[in-house]
């Protein structure tokens, strides 16, 4: 992702809009993201990912 992150895609996560730049703080966007596309899919990608962890700690515990 060689795009200035300024410039990029977010999703706030506080108001469920995808938003260009840095225009909300840090700490409510995911991201960043190439597409105005991908960002408002990011919940469906958190969710797929924090699923993936979540089983890849699951394994190690065993």
């Amino acid at each position: 992702m060689s795009e200035d992150p300024s410039k990029q895609y977010w999703y706030n996560m506080k108001t469920g809009a995808v938003e260009r730049g840095y225009e909300s703080p840090a700490v409510d966007r995911a991201g960043p993201f190439a597409t105005a596309e991908e960002a408002a899919h990011a919940p469906e990608r958190l969710r797929e990912r924090a699923a993936a962890w979540a089983a890849e700690e699951a394994a190690d515990d065993r």
